[in-house]
């Protein structure tokens, strides 16, 4: 599953022009260790989706989701799309700050003797 860039990029491995791609043996392209996703939405979705709501994660912020999203993938508008993924997500929507009730003053515990 190869876009036409990653095709150009695989004729020119070993150049200057390709210098921070590899070719795995698995046939993985990677770019500086990272694998390179083709421009295809659903597969991007399917990453953007497991990134955001695994167990593991469970909804993190754009900065938190995008560091953690490039150790292992590359693509190319991969922080823009972070970016847009989080903010359509109605769960964090909710969850932010502004949206909370104020909790109101806080009253002092008993010490119980």
């Amino acid at each position: 599953m190869l876009d036409a860039s990653f095709k150009r990029v695989r004729e020119q491995l070993g150049s200057e022009e390709a210098k921070d791609f590899t070719l795995g043996n698995d046939g993985i392209l990677r770019f500086q260790g990272r694998v390179c996703v083709p421009n295809d939405t659903e597969v991007k979705r399917v990453i953007l989706e497991e990134g955001h709501k695994s167990r593991l994660s469970l909804h993190l912020g754009m900065t938190k989701m995008y560091q953690d999203l490039k150790e292992t993938f590359w693509w190319q508008g991969m922080k823009r799309d972070v970016a847009q993924f989080v903010s359509t997500c109605l769960t964090c929507q909710k969850a932010k700050e502004e949206h909370q009730r104020p909790s109101g003053i806080l009253q002092p515990l008993e010490i119980s003797v």
